[in-house]
């Protein structure tokens, strides 16, 4: 199962997420990695220098998804800024001219 719009498949079933009672603001692309860490922080009491290799793994996690959404919001806001600007006579004008050598 692939969420619409992300290359990341879901790996972490529907089941599994509320089995390990994830919030549903959490359960994401990333939601496999966060039901280790939960486990991990309730075993150790979340202590803060506990768990750390599955927390980055978690947070790297969630930072490609942001990413990954910034882009293509910034593809969607180029293609709209294309469709409302006309081009005259077909050619873009750049913005840094070429020189005679170039």
């Amino acid at each position: 199962m692939e969420a619409p719009g992300s290359s990341k498949p879901m790996i972490a079933t529907q089941a599994e997420m509320v089995e390990a009672r994830v919030p549903m603001a959490y359960r994401d692309q990333c939601a496999h990695l966060l039901i280790p860490l939960n486990k991990c922080r309730q075993a150790e009491f979340y202590l803060p220098w506990k768990c750390e290799n599955e927390r980055h793994s978690y947070e790297k996690c969630e930072y490609e998804l942001v990413m990954e959404r910034m882009l293509q919001m910034q593809k969607i806001r180029e293609k709209e800024a294309n469709l409302k600007q006309p081009n005259k006579g077909g050619v873009a004008i750049g913005l840094i001219p070429k020189t005679a050598n170039a």
